[in-house]
């Protein structure tokens, strides 16, 4: 009897249980396998606990933002019916009726994971929560009246209205130029009058314009990031032309070395290296190519909407395009760990730095922060993070094993002639290989047929070479033996013959899914805990349609989702893009950027100094064709640009950051720029461009800091060190001091800005470091060389060189002074003192400061 009320019970509502709470009063359990259970019955007692007891606490905390306004409703969560608490929200569902105590309900309101604390502002009393749980426990029992569709459509998060109006998601609109009546202040161009405008009524005047001896040197580091000669400046100086300005960006923005100093730039954003970090930190093969396309790139002015298509989906394109797919590169540039203890976990960790370099790069939006729950800041719910990942799911990892090299981060983008040729000496190498195994086996089987028993079993195994080595070669003797010494040692000529001689290859992506898995919102960030099935699809906060992914072309190895993603980034009509690009144009010229925080447009971030010159500059930077160099001119032609950096007392009481740019901000050059000067002015700068990068000397006390002390770092013979900074070796694990300790950023994230420090170790390295003391050697035999024997005129040449300015009698009388001391005082030779001096040179702020 009890047997079959049991079964009916279960077929039913489900068996009925009791679970006991400490001191209260248990309700009778009705349970379900999930939200697809059987519809229950509940009785008036129940009902009347609901009533009574559980809705007064949800329409306390919970409905203001869990209730059914599906303006309001976060994380896509409703918990005004049962159907909807049980289909759950962007996370999956809310309450478990099988494992109630393992509802995502109850861990929220027991603050027992840090990703879901509800409510956010502070946690229930613990009566409020005991009730709760006892509602969970007994199987969520409602009125008819909230019991809800189990068929209803999943509930999607819905942006509120007002965060709709944010100004970063609103349409590019091109501003009305400002008009400005200031007789102090020269309208050059647009740009000028957008930063005139709030002048007067914050009470602020522009300081005249700087001279052109410093206009030339804040020229050249901007654009090439090297310092000009002597020569060059007096020339600039004297010039009569009315043009010599426009003329000077013009020559530095053709000027080959224009792509290296704009491509470190890029190559911070998207956190550039050429290892994988973690403990082995081993080598991302071909990494430089990247570089490479990078500097080429700016070089060659590429319009800026086909380098975001080329890098998200340079696989995609139709035809031959190496350098698109060398761009795809970028997706490979971040961690990679080799032994991981979670491959899945990992497996999304990189998904995620790819999610966040992306967001960031291109729309500076934090996506990356809805990982887990929805965006604390920005509304950004979780299944929009998810949606962004479906785009990417088509790349394969990095590596299924530990090794650096794999179909899925290898392309080979050798012209088709040539690679034909390659394959088919390939062909013949491995054809030739097959035939040398295959005599050494014979050989092998002849003498493993006269071992024991035993050995001859261990030999058709794993066992072989082991066998081979210790028994067979032994026995080999005469002609036999000389025969298979010979084919070992050509078995090992061809087997060094991996990398066919002309195969070029690229890191990239390659062999990706042409039909991706599916992608699910990850509960709590974890991939062990799947909910909802997501799509592709771009910000909800934009209110964009779905996108259409068309179906992969016959041959195609992807699954085109990126396309549709890298056209949308590139789009005129996206609201973030142009934005956000000149934003960081405008902050490399002028040391800060309209949006202080390059990487983040949101809430968290500051918002535009200036919005209408932002959006007046994405408008033209749009309607110029998206190309660099004329962004830069328009820039640097303006007046603003032209500004000294000098003080102003009246200015700095009003506007101590300079954030309304009555002058131009003085810059300490960057570590690349500091390097690159120092080997300039020694006369040992090697400007070679292009190719794998080089590895400068690094003194044997930091390479002792490694596990293995110099792995992975094989010094370059001195001229190949010397070349410029951006081709020095990047190694996550290992970093040229000079560039570390002068704030090359971490390649492990996006770098949106450098932030310069002033530490004691700045100085100790210039005076003390290796690198300094040896350059300042060489710069001393540069003066000697070219002034031998002549004091005075090295010592003006030396300032001339370093700092760019004519030096004064009394400042050359002063230092030759100094020189002598150095050899009267402290005992140095001509040369030593000479050297001293050089090295003072290198130390001085008018070297390592503009303006």
């Amino acid at each position: 009897m009890m047997a079959r009320l049991v079964h009916w019970l279960t077929g039913v509502v489900g068996a009925v249980v009791v679970v006991a709470f400490a001191g209260r009063e248990p309700l009778p359990r009705v349970w379900g396998d999930d939200k697809n259970a059987a519809t229950p019955s509940f009785t008036a007692e129940q009902v009347a606990f609901f009533e009574k007891d559980v809705l007064p606490v949800l329409q306390k905390h919970c409905f203001k933002c869990h209730g059914d306004d599906p303006e309001k409703v976060k994380g896509g969560l409703n918990l005004t019916t049962r159907a909807a608490i049980l289909q759950g929200g962007d996370s999956g569902p809310a309450v478990h009726l099988a494992q109630p105590a393992a509802s995502l309900l109850l861990k929220a309101i027991h603050y027992q994971d840090e990703a879901y604390k509800m409510p956010p502002k502070g946690q229930l009393p613990q009566a409020d929560i005991a009730t709760l749980e006892k509602w969970v426990h007994a199987g969520l029992p409602v009125p008819a009246a909230r019991m809800g569709s189990a068929t209803a459509p999943p509930h999607k998060s819905r942006i509120p209205d007002e965060a709709k109006k944010y100004w970063a998601y609103q349409p590019l609109k091109r501003p009305a130029v400002p008009e400005v009546a200031n007789p102090k202040w020269v309208i050059r161009n647009p740009i000028d009058a957008f930063i005139a405008a709030p002048w007067q009524a914050k009470g602020l005047q522009p300081v005249a314009a700087a001279d052109r001896a410093t206009l030339i040197r804040r020229a050249y580091y901007d654009l090439i990031g090297l310092p000009p000669t002597p020569e060059q400046i007096d020339a600039f100086v004297a010039s009569t032309e009315a043009n010599a300005w426009e003329k000077l960006i013009d020559q530095l923005l053709a000027s080959p070395h224009y792509g290296e100093k704009w491509g470190r730039h890029w190559l911070d954003v998207v956190r550039y290296a050429e290892t994988n970090g973690y403990e082995r930190d081993g080598p991302k093969p071909f990494a430089w190519r990247y570089r490479d396309y990078v500097i080429q790139s700016f070089n060659a002015d590429k319009p800026y909407n086909q380098f975001i298509i080329e890098q998200l989906a340079g696989d995609e394109l139709d035809g031959f395009h190496p350098d698109a797919i060398i761009a795809t590169g970028y997706y490979r540039l971040g961690l990679w760990d080799d032994e991981p203890a979670d491959p899945l976990q990992a497996l999304y960790d990189g998904y995620d730095d790819i999610i966040a370099t992306t967001g960031q790069a291109f729309l500076a939006t934090t996506f990356n922060c809805a990982r887990c729950h929805e965006h604390k800041a920005d509304p950004i719910p979780q299944a929009d993070y998810y949606r962004l990942l479906a785009f990417f799911r088509d790349i394969k990892p990095y590596s299924l094993t530990r090794d650096v090299r794999s179909p899925f981060n290898l392309t080979d983008i050798t012209p088709p002639a040539q690679r034909a040729q390659y394959e088919a000496e390939l062909q013949k190498r491995n054809t030739r290989l097959a035939e040398v195994k295959k005599a050494m086996q014979a050989i092998e089987d002849d003498i493993i047929r006269t071992l024991p028993a035993e050995d001859q079993r261990a030999a058709e195994g794993p066992d072989r070479p082991q066998v081979v080595r210790t028994k067979v070669v032994p026995k080999l003797t005469g002609a036999q033996q000389e025969h298979y010494t010979a084919l070992r040692k050509e078995r090992t000529e061809l087997e060094k013959k991996t990398t066919p001689p002309g195969q070029v290859l690229a890191l990239s992506v390659n062999n990706c899914d042409r039909t991706p898995p599916a992608t699910h919102i990850l509960i709590r960030g974890s991939p062990h805990a799947p909910g909802k099935e997501v799509q592709p699809g771009f910000p909800t906060v934009l209110g964009l349609p779905d996108p259409v992914i068309p179906p992969p072309r016959p041959g195609q190895k992807s699954s085109g989702r990126r396309s549709v993603l890298a056209q949308w980034i590139a789009s005129a009509d996206n609201p973030l893009t142009a934005r956000v690009f000149v934003n960081r144009v405008w902050q490399y010229h002028f040391g800060k950027g309209i949006v202080p925080t390059a990487n983040d447009f949101g809430k968290l971030g500051e918002p535009p100094s200036h919005p209408e010159l932002l959006d007046w500059l994405a408008s033209e930077f749009i309607a110029g064709g998206w190309k660099l160099k004329r962004l830069h001119k328009l820039i640097m032609m303006s007046n603003t640009y032209q500004l000294a950096s000098v003080a102003h007392a009246d200015n700095l009481r009003i506007d101590p950051a300079n954030t309304y740019l009555w002058r131009f901000n003085m810059r300490r050059l960057t570590a690349e720029e500091i390097r690159d000067s120092i080997l300039a002015v020694s006369g040992t700068l090697n400007l070679k461009q292009f190719g794998p990068s080089t590895y400068p000397k690094i003194p044997k006390e930091v390479l002792a800091g490694q596990s293995v002390p110099g792995q992975g770092w094989p010094t370059s013979p001195p001229e190949e060190a010397n070349r410029r900074s951006i081709y020095a070796h990047v190694k996550r694990s290992l970093r040229v001091p000079i560039l570390l300790g002068f704030d090359q950023p971490d390649p492990d994230s996006s770098c949106p800005v450098r932030y310069v420090t002033t530490v004691p170790t700045q100085s100790l390295g210039l005076l003390n470091g290796e690198f300094a003391n040896e350059q300042a050697e060489l710069f001393a035999q540069r003066l000697q060389k070219e002034h031998p024997n002549d004091r005075a005129a090295q010592v003006t040449r030396a300032i001339r060189l370093t700092t760019g300015r004519q030096p004064t009698a009394e400042e050359v009388k002063a230092d030759v002074a100094f020189i002598q001391r150095l050899e009267d005082k402290h005992r140095l030779t001509a040369k030593q003192a000479l050297t001293q001096y050089c090295l003072l040179c290198l130390n001085a702020n008018e070297f390592i400061y503009l303006d």
